[in-house]
């Protein structure tokens, strides 16, 4: 069968059963023949949290692979703790005394005595020194040799190697003067705009872009503070910006026997915050020459590397198809369960096998292509909002019901918390179809299924954005949101009444409920307390109870009916309430109209003092938090009267962090 082939449903479910077979043919665990790297894996530490340490962990219990947990304090309870057969305590709820701590996490798979550790996404997936300490201590690193993460995890580097190898490089700066001046120089020559780009790590961290010289140096020190914060290592390169591009990358798997073969491509344009938000595969409108072009360029810079395990390698694609080399992931994607839905594999069972000495489990001429699949990650985040990321209770939590061809990735259950401490991803929702505008259409109707009810989440935007005309016809590309803003982002419309009814109605049968359940447990039945009749104290048999719909204050009339039935009558809308003055400090400036933390984080960077005066949009200061940099921006025009935070130091959500009057006020 051809590399490329299409194959029927039909087709589909051969496939996965081949695969099944295979499996179960090696299945007496992790106990290879290979005639150079025989080890044996019983027993997997897996060096992260949340939905993909789930993920690692669903596998290993399929193939008789026990799993061990590590846990921060913030995480004692989680879905990943549960899940797995052992669970040690490493930390505070601080990564990087928890989760980045290497030595920790070595010492739990001596004292659990795991043969290996995979170590997830994000964290030390990509961090040389401990692919090494692992080697040195002889447990099974599931990942490629330290060599591969270091010349792949610094760009520039990266980019020499691709372009020695034969794999198309885009224009740029990839050097090792960096001082202000020849970066300038270089972004000048390249031509505005320019990426400006973190040489180590991945997802969006120190990635600016420059569309003028007049913004570079502000963009560039921005990008060097994230970088420095998320990699310890503030060394950028500069890159020709491609306008309206496409974000491209290919699956690529190799073992410790010479082979590597490339699992086709997904399509991850559209993106906020340089963030991928929703992914599919096969990329579309991809031609299948271009496809076997983009598989056997990543091939080449996989073995340029003598690439091990899974790895993706990254491309910007132009409108005409043309694509150039960006950079190579050297860890299991996120966005890996759309591959694995169009190709019927299971990549972290190959990860496992390939860590143990064993060939792929399929050669390039074996894998096929079917159909089409979409991943939407659903976040807790205010699209809003510029997408800031929210921390708090999923109160509720339902899903669609998953099978075959629908995935539910996560990390969490109804009642646990999204913590500030990581990243906001509350879950994975991956569909397959027969083709892409089938499964668009399983995509939208999986997010209607999905209902979340503690904080604020992407589920509604997401909806908006599968759903736009130009998403349909694939017309994706890295500036699809920001094009398309005013159709993504409609202006609100009042909530219909029967909704606002419905929502009230909710509350009252809620209400019902917690009194009768006092009633059952208190045993006084003329209890005030134990009636939800209407009939309590102070209450009439009519009452009004007040939503919030947006900014508008509804007022809803509800009367009860002696046969236990309500009416429920819409009332009057109150617009812009003034907030008490004992809530000042959560209102939108803050005191004194100065600047608030919109969520708790750490102050990075101070750019003003008492004294100063600024207008409204200049930068303040800079806070970190949830894995993200906001700069936090005068609401208008004045003089800094008191700056309450130093670098360094925590705020809590809603502090006020600088306090701003106006200029004429500060004279008199």
């Amino acid at each position: 069968m051809a590399a490329t082939a299409l194959v029927s449903e039909r087709g589909r479910r051969c496939l996965w059963a081949l695969q099944y077979q295979k499996w179960i043919w090696g299945q007496t665990c992790l106990k290879f023949a290979s005639t150079t790297e025989r080890r044996n894996i019983g027993k997997v530490l897996i060096a992260n949290r949340g939905e993909i340490a789930c993920r690692v962990m669903r596998t290993a219990r399929k193939m008789g692979v026990k799993s061990v947990a590590v846990y921060s304090d913030a995480d004692k309870n989680s879905m990943h703790v549960a899940m797995a057969d052992e669970a040690y305590f490493i930390g505070p709820a601080a990564s990087q005394q928890s989760y980045l701590a290497m030595e920790k996490i070595i010492q739990v798979a001596k004292i659990s005595t795991a043969q290996a550790i995979h170590p997830g996404y994000g964290f030390l997936s990509e961090n040389t020194e401990f692919a090494e300490l692992c080697k040195q201590e002889g447990i099974i690193f599931i990942g490629p040799p330290s060599s591969a993460i270091r010349d792949m995890g610094i760009k520039s580097t990266s980019k020499a190697i691709m372009s020695a190898a034969g794999v198309p490089v885009i224009e740029g700066y990839h050097g090792e003067d960096q001082s202000d001046e020849c970066l300038k120089e270089h972004a000048r020559s390249t031509g505005y705009p320019v990426m400006i780009k973190a040489v180590r790590g991945g997802g969006g961290k120190g990635m600016r872009i420059a569309h003028s010289e007049k913004e570079f140096l502000d963009q560039l020190e921005s990008a060097r503070r994230e970088a420095k914060k998320s990699f310890n290592d503030d060394a950028v390169l500069i890159e020709k910006f491609v306008d309206n591009p496409r974000h491209v990358e290919v699956q690529v798997f190799g073992d410790q026997h010479g082979n590597a073969v490339y699992l086709f491509e997904r399509d991850c344009s559209v993106q906020r915050r340089h963030q991928k938000i929703i992914e599919e595969a096969p990329g579309p409108g991809i031609e299948p020459e271009v496809r076997r072009k983009l598989g056997e360029a990543a091939v080449k810079a996989a073995k340029a590397v003598n690439y091990v395990g899974a790895g993706t390698v990254e491309f910007i694609m132009d409108s005409q198809h043309n694509f150039y080399f960006m950079e190579m992931n050297t860890r299991l994607q996120v966005e890996h369960p759309v591959t694995e839905m169009i190709t019927g594999t299971d990549l972290v069972e190959w990860q496992l096998r390939v860590a143990a000495g064993e060939k792929i489990p399929l050669m390039q001429e074996e894998i096929a292509l079917s159909g089409h699949a979409f991943e939407a990650r659903i976040y807790a985040e205010d699209p809003n909002n510029n997408f800031m990321p929210g921390a708090g209770p999923l109160l509720h939590l339902s899903t669609p019901p998953p099978d075959s061809f629908t995935r539910i990735e996560t990390g969490v259950r109804q009642g646990d918390e999204v913590s500030v401490h990581y990243d906001p991803m509350i879950a994975k929702l991956v569909v397959w179809a027969e083709d892409r505008q089938a499964a668009l259409k399983k995509l939208r109707y999986s997010l209607h299924q999905y209902n979340i009810v503690g904080l604020s989440t992407n589920i509604d935007f997401l909806l908006s954005l599968s759903g736009h005309p130009q998403f349909e016809a694939g017309n994706v590309h890295t500036n699809f949101i920001s094009q398309h803003h005013d159709e993504l982002f409609p202006a609100k419309q009042a909530t219909p009444n029967e909704i606002l009814c419905e929502a009230a109605l909710g509350l009252i049968l809620r209400e019902k409920m917690i009194t009768d359940a006092f009633r059952v447990q208190s045993g006084d039945k003329f209890s005030p307390f134990a009636s939800s009749s209407g009939r309590r104290i102070n209450i009439s048999y009519t009452r009004n109870l007040t939503l919030l719909d947006g900014e508008n204050h509804v007022d809803i009339i509800i009367g009860y009916n002696h046969d236990g039935s309500y009416n429920m009558q819409k009332g009057s809308a109150q617009i812009g309430l003034p907030i008490p003055k004992y809530l000042s400090g959560a209102s939108a400036t803050g005191p004194q109209g100065g600047a608030i933390a919109p969520m708790t984080g750490t102050i990075e960077k101070v750019f003003v003092k008492a004294g100063d005066k600024v207008q409204a949009g200049d930068p303040l200061m800079v806070m970190i938090a949830m894995k993200m940099e906001h700069t936090i921006r005068a609401p208008k025009a004045g003089i800094i009267k008191k700056v309450n935070y130093q670098e360094g130091s925590q705020a809590n959500r809603h502090a006020p962090l600088v306090e701003l009057v106006d200029e004429d006020m500060e004279s008199n």
